[in-house]
């Protein structure tokens, strides 16, 4: 739930005047010369006054929140402009298209998903050579034997059936973003919401597989509820009636409805701490009569559940590791009194190790006996597994191709956690293993000391050959907010950056949520980033990266900062705490006029962040606002480093007015010569999520590289 590569190059370029960063920053970038790009963009000035709780301050860029004002369009245009020139400059103007080369040389030619059995059927999706988005096909079942088969040529029943081509729509409508995809039991029809304008107004259209024609589309863009029963003048149960903060995901099976929720057990007053498993009877007069079945531990919480007809299936976490379990179903034990997890027999599926990141595929057959997962970790390419939950036994059924270092590899065993998950990980078989880099790369998981005492998570990956001790460069990247931890799932293109001694390293500040990393499900850290409280997940991630630079794994004048949605808003107020920390940064999407949008209930997310951000009516949450806004708290002369901050018009979570509102600020009233180096990148046709296109990603990210590089000094370094 998102919010909104040692030394310094030979032909550095300088600006013609001094400021105090250059000092402190050597390496720092300079421009060329006076002529050798435009000068940066100047926005107008239109007063604006805004007032809360006795207090008044000026926006005079308020005016960018009217998004059919032509100057807006113009503005962003003349930073596109820019901040291509900009990023173009860099290594003599061939590196951002180096990296991108370098990037797109390492993905296959094409991609595909192994088969997925469902009734007579094996779907599956690929990319196709040169494509940007995948296909979803299917083809009959092969039937068994030489006759079969001979049976199936014959009658042409290996014949793929193509039933959605998301190239197509991208090339009918210029854009695409596929939400949800769902078959019909029945095999014949096939429901999809899609996004053609980057907005996020999805449309519902219906493909009858048989014609293959689209038979329902829905009139307007919004969502769309559908309910079938064979008795619908009962109309819908209610099941419980709606409680702030509380949360419900039922599933039925075989009678009973099974309850993932947080509700107050025994009717007390206050929510639990995270979620807990219960049931009730699939009947009436019933469903409000709840047993809970199992309390996940003080050391663990259960993050979702999916139930087949022999299985239920767990996640889970324990201690920031992504763990998945089944139990044997029906439960027939009594839960008249909550059960322990354990005792309920699970088995904990094996994983390579406790960094990796773990998704369920598309197990959309309930009465299958197999639960397919995609593994992957910073140093294992995707891996996609399938866990046959009644032998209770694993198959490597695919794994991620890179094509420049396939040759590279080094394999891992499975290891699980058989009999707790108190206990550590064990090797259980041997007769299968996958590909790693780990002999390329070191990735290890640290805990780092804030300002407090608390400990922070902190994992680091780096090359073993390319990184050099106190020299080397390096990404901290952050998020911290609505209960989500960073993804730190295998990415080909951070290649680029280890390949030239990059340290990149992934700290999981304090927010909500995330209770399972400090003292054991301790209801502190699930409040300790939140509200009046943000503050410390900005202090967290400023001392992980003190921490890079202190232990010699980043040189101390060449840190970056990279920052998505929310995690823009952390990035950025931790630059203005410590400006000197970060000698670089990238604000993707940034959520940074925080005070001036959470007073607004118009907005789309406004109200649904009071929980996370604060309430801005309430005047001790709007003062903790104030504190730490970073389009509020940006100082007056100020050297601040180079940053990138790239934004998407259609962006309905966090509005495109907040990253030209940051950037026409910090040119107005820091540095005259740092702020030269701040730059704005609009992408006019894409939403919050960007483009998904795997080429279209691999150009957006050289981008940001390329941008780095060159802010570091480092971008005629050559990949080592």
């Amino acid at each position: 739930m998102l919010r909104r590569r040692p030394r310094p190059g030979a032909f550095l370029r300088l600006f013609a005047t001094s400021c105090r960063r250059s000092s402190l920053h050597p390496s720092q970038p300079r421009l060329p010369n006076p002529t050798a790009l435009p000068p940066p963009p100047v926005a107008k000035k239109v007063p604006f006054t805004v007032s809360a709780h006795g207090r008044s301050w000026s926006d005079p860029y308020h005016w960018m929140r009217d998004t059919c004002d032509p100057d807006l369009a113009a503005l962003l245009a003349a930073e596109n402009t820019y901040a291509d020139a900009f990023v173009g400059s860099a290594a003599g103007g061939g590196l951002r298209a180096r990296l991108a080369a370098e990037m797109r040389a390492r993905l296959p030619p094409s991609a595909a998903t192994p088969p997925q059995p469902w009734g007579p059927w094996l779907y599956y999706q690929y990319v196709p050579e040169g494509k940007e988005y995948p296909v979803l096909s299917r083809k009959l079942k092969p039937s068994r034997g030489l006759a079969g088969a001979l049976l199936d040529y014959l009658s042409g029943s290996e014949k793929e059936q193509v039933l959605l081509d998301w190239n197509e729509v991208a090339e009918k409508n210029g854009y695409v973003h596929i939400g949800s995809c769902r078959i019909s039991p029945d095999h014949r029809f096939l429901a999809y919401t899609v996004d053609t304008s980057g907005g996020e107004l999805f449309f519902l259209e219906v493909k009858d597989l048989q014609s293959e024609h689209v038979i329902f589309s829905s009139p307007d863009k919004g969502t769309v509820f559908v309910m079938e029963s064979d008795n619908v003048r009962e109309g819908l149960w209610p099941i419980r009636k709606r409680v702030d903060k509380v949360q419900y995901f039922l599933e039925h099976h075989n009678g009973f409805l099974y309850i993932l929720t947080n509700a107050p057990v025994n009717d007390t007053e206050m929510t639990t701490d995270g979620y807990y498993l219960a049931r009730c009877r699939a009947e009436k007069s019933l469903v409000d009569r709840w047993q809970t079945v199992t309390f996940p531990g003080s050391d663990c919480t259960i993050q979702d559940m999916d139930i087949f007809h022999d299985n239920l299936v767990l996640f889970l976490r324990k201690n920031g590791t992504p763990l998945f379990c089944s139990i044997s179903m029906p439960i027939d034990v009594d839960v008249q009194e909550p059960k322990e997890l354990n005792d309920l027999n699970p088995w904990y599926f094996p994983i390579p190790s406790n960094l990796c990141s773990i998704i369920p595929g598309s197990n959309n057959d309930f009465m299958s006996s197999t639960y397919r997962l995609v593994v992957s970790s910073p140093v294992i390419p995707d891996l996609t597994v399938d866990y046959d939950l009644r032998r209770r036994t694993f198959t490597i059924l695919h794994q991620e191709e890179v094509t420049s270092l396939s040759a590279n590899l080094g394999t891992v065993d499975l290891q699980c956690n058989v009999s707790s998950i108190q206990q550590n990980l064990q090797l259980v078989e041997n007769s299968q293993s996958w590909s790693d880099l780990s002999k390329l790369f070191t990735c290890k998981r640290i805990e780092v000391i804030s300002h407090d005492g608390v400990l922070i998570p902190l994992v680091i990956l780096y090359s073993r050959e390319a990184h050099h001790h106190g020299e080397s460069p390096g990404i901290l990247y952050g998020y911290g907010a609505y209960g989500e931890d960073l993804d730190k799932s295998w990415c080909s293109e951070r290649l680029s950056l280890l390949s030239r001694g990059w340290v990149l390293a992934f700290a999981d500040v304090r927010y909500v949520q995330l209770i399972e990393l400090q003292g054991g499900g301790d209801l502190s850290w699930h409040l300790a980033g939140t509200k009046a409280n943000k503050i410390n997940s900005i202090q967290d991630f400023a001392a992980c990266g003190m921490h890079l630079i202190k232990e010699g794994l980043v040189h101390q004048n060449r840190l970056g900062a990279i920052g998505c949605s929310a995690g823009g808003l952390l990035v950025g107020a931790a630059i203005n705490v410590h400006p000197d920390l970060f000698s670089a940064a990238v604000l993707k999407v940034p959520f940074l006029d925080i005070r001036n949008t959470m007073l607004d209930p118009t907005l789309p997310l406004t109200v649904l962040d009071y929980e996370e951000f604060g309430d801005p009516n309430i005047p001790a949450e709007f003062e903790a606002i104030c504190s730490y806004s970073p389009y509020d708290n940006l100082s007056p002369g100020v050297c601040y480093p180079p940053v990138l901050v790239t934004a998407s018009f259609n962006d309905t979570r966090v509005g495109i007015w907040e990253a030209a509102k940051w950037v026409a600020k910090v040119r107005a009233i820091t540095c005259a010569s740092c702020s030269q180096s701040v730059i704005l990148k609009t992408n006019m046709q894409s939403g919050h999520f960007g483009e998904g296109g795997r080429f279209t990603h691999c150009d957006e990210t050289a981008f940001e590289y390329a941008f780095l590089m060159k802010a570091l000094g480092l971008d005629d370094i050559a990949m080592a």
